[in-house]
């Protein structure tokens, strides 16, 4: 009974800040699309659009902050400190190149995107102007997210909680004042979005850089030798990570593609699927919280080298996910209809959006499940290469068939195309469940 309530107190103080942070982030969001949604269904497509780069940055960035978490995690565990500062120079250099590169083409060329969803003039102006504002505050994002994803896997989520917290307060009052025009601020719509959003990740990348030097935090990069990895330190990183780089990275462009198929029922579809997620996203964050807190608690366990205790710890997790799950998409069926009248669109849009919210409330549990075993409990042990073609098996041959086939060729209702897209869930538990059964999962990365 004593090891029960020290595992679960253990697990929730790691992830509780991580809840929070992405709590925070996710009302930030729904404020956003809030504000956005008094402009028009037109704004609120144009934003979403734009913020499908944001989104595959976000990802591929998770991607390699997540593998490189896995390392964070074991190395803390098993004390090696050396480590943990080669792993923070190559996470950091990875998603600085990438984060440049993504800027450079919202820069350039951010209508070629915008053409992939819709050809609308206004809503391809509105869009491009946005991603030549945000573009910049990708690379803030590269070193914010990277050095948030160290703090976290040490048990220190609290420092990443409170630069979130004054990142998105300052995001929030920027929005406000930029959007609408008030006060002396001119009135700028979508566009003065873009510039507050900058300004806070910009603000969030200097507090936590602070903190990490001033308080010498064991990940800091101290010298230039930290720049140098042997053969054997990268293929181990690249082996465990390149899987969950590529994951994140088909995932993405999944979920994007879905995005592609959806807006061949028109604008009105892709607000209300803006919408439906913005809220939806809201609710799902204690599971990602958990899903991501299960990394760490299980790699530090694993990089002690104490097998039994992992496996024991990834069978509470998953009873933890379905009570959350279970619990969330009973709070989606139940308050859907009241988020989406908050919104200044269309009834007939309310009313999709509605519908969206109900399909993603039955899925709930086995989507906080999937989360917890592909995110959690396989990548803490490494088991990378599984995960990737696990997942993105079911992403891409049942989710985006799905959904080119029921908005591309049978022209259904959105909520039911979300509903066929959905079924990827019930492939995925079916592809993962016996993996973990296995134990093939539990490996300490740290002995090499």
């Amino acid at each position: 009974m004593e090891q029960s309530k020290s595992f679960y107190k253990t697990l929730m103080l790691i992830a509780f800040p991580i809840m929070l942070q992405n709590l925070l982030s996710t009302s930030l969001s729904l404020v956003d699309t809030l504000m956005i949604g008094q402009l028009g269904a037109n704004q609120i497509a144009a934003v979403g659009i734009a913020n499908q780069i944001f989104f595959l940055i976000n990802l591929f960035i998770f991607g390699i902050a997540s593998g490189a978490s896995i390392f964070f995690a074991q190395y803390y565990g098993a004390k090696k400190y050396e480590e943990l500062e080669k792993i923070t120079a190559l996470a950091l250099s990875i998603s600085l190149i990438a984060s440049i590169l993504f800027t450079i083409v919202s820069l350039i060329a951010p209508n070629y995107i915008v053409y992939l969803f819709t050809t609308q003039t206004d809503v391809v102006e509105i869009s491009s102007q946005y991603q030549r504002w945000v573009a910049i505050s990708y690379i803030f994002f590269a070193i914010s997210f990277t050095h948030g994803i160290a703090f976290r896997s040490i048990g220190k989520g609290n420092i990443p909680l409170i630069a979130t917290f004054i990142s998105l307060g300052l995001n929030a009052i920027g929005n406000y004042l930029l959007i609408f025009g008030i006060g002396p601020f001119p009135e700028l719509g979508a566009e003065g979005a873009a510039i507050a959003t900058t300004f806070s990740r910009f603000i969030e990348m200097v507090i936590l850089l602070a903190v990490t030097y001033i308080k010498k935090e064991d990940f800091r990069i101290r010298k230039l030798t930290a720049f140098k990895w042997n053969k054997s330190f990268i293929k181990i990183y690249f082996v465990t990570c390149f899987p969950v780089l590529l994951n994140e990275m088909l995932w993405s462009l999944g979920m994007t593609a879905y995005k592609i198929g959806y807006s061949r029922l028109g604008v009105d579809t892709l607000a209300c699927i803006n919408v439906s997620e913005a809220i939806a996203n809201f609710f799902f964050v204690f599971v990602m919280g958990l899903g991501n807190a299960t990394t760490i608690f299980l790699g530090q366990i694993l990089g002690q080298g104490d097998i039994n205790r992992a496996k024991l710890g990834a069978r509470k997790t998953l009873q933890i996910a379905l009570f959350i799950g279970t619990i969330m998409g009973l709070f989606i069926a139940l308050s859907a209809s009241s988020f989406t009248s908050l919104f200044k669109v269309s009834e007939e849009i309310k009313q999709m959006a509605t519908r969206c919210l109900y399909v993603k409330a039955i899925f709930q549990p086995l989507c906080s499940l999937n989360m917890v075993l592909f995110v959690g409990i396989l990548r803490s042990g490494g088991d990378t290469r599984y995960s990737l073609i696990a997942e993105t098996s079911c992403v891409w041959f049942i989710g985006v068939t799905m959904a080119f086939l029921g908005a591309e060729f049978l022209k259904l209702p959105i909520y039911i195309v979300v509903a066929m897209t959905s079924l990827e869930e019930i492939a995925k538990i079916i592809a993962v469940y016996p993996r973990y059964k296995s134990g093939k999962w539990v490996k300490s990365l740290a002995k090499h």
